[in-house]
C-alpha cells in the first residue's frame, strides 16, 4: 500500500510538530519525516509526503519506503498530491485535511484520512475511532432517508478503518 502525505497538513495539525516548525521550516519537515521513517521501518508499505516547493535538491528515501517530493512553481503540493492519488487508483490512502484534495482522492478510489485521524493512529495504537454518526451532520443530511445497513460503516469509511490498522505495530 502506498501513502500519500500531505506534510505542512500534518505539521500544522499537531502541537508537537507545530513547536518543530516554530524552529524553522526545515526542522518541522524532519520531526515529521522522522515520525514517518519510524512507521515504515515496521511496515512493508510506501510512504510518500508531499511539501510545497522547497530549495531542497531531489526527492530523499530513507530504505526505499519513504519518499520526500517538493512541488516546483507554479505547482502545488495539492497538485503532486491530486495525480499521484489517480496513479496510484485504489492501491493508495491519502492523509490530508484539504476538503479538494480529499474529493479528488476519493474520485481516484483512494482511502482517505484526516489528518487528526492519521495522527491518533499513530498516538493512541489500542483505540478504535469511533464507529457513529459525525458530530457536525447538517439538519438536511438527517432528512434524507438513508439506504443500506444503518450499523455498516460506508465503504470509504471501512477502507479508512483498514488503512489506519496497517500503522498499528503487530
Amino acid at each position: 500500500m502506498r501513502w500519500l502525505i500531505d506534510g505542512y497538513n500534518v505539521i500544522r495539525r499537531d502541537p508537537d510538530l507545530r513547536a518543530s516548525e516554530a524552529q524553522g521550516l526545515e526542522a518541522g519537515r524532519k520531526a515529521l519525516l522522522s515520525l514517518i521513517a519510524g512507521i515504515a521501518r515496521r511496515s512493508a508499505d510506501r510512504f510518500t509526503v508531499v511539501f510545497d516547493g522547497a530549495p531542497v535538491p531531489g526527492p530523499a528515501t530513507a530504505s526505499g519506503q519513504l519518499e520526500v517530493v517538493f512541488s516546483r512553481p507554479p505547482q502545488k503540493a495539492d497538485d503532486i498530491l491530486v495525480t499521484l492519488a489517480r496513479q496510484e487508483g485504489d492501491g493508495a490512502v491519502v492523509v490530508t485535511s484539504d476538503r479538494a484534495i480529499q474529493d479528488a482522492a476519493h474520485r481516484a478510489r483512494c482511502a482517505v484520512l484526516g489528518v487528526d485521524e492519521f495522527l491518533a493512529g499513530l498516538m493512541a495504537p489500542g483505540e478504535e475511532a469511533g464507529r457513529g454518526e459525525k458530530d457536525g451532520e447538517d439538519e438536511e443530511a438527517r432528512a434524507q432517508p438513508k439506504r443500506g445497513n444503518p450499523r455498516r460503516l460506508s465503504k470509504e469509511a471501512r477502507a479508512a478503518q483498514r488503512a489506519l490498522r496497517r500503522l498499528r505495530p503487530r
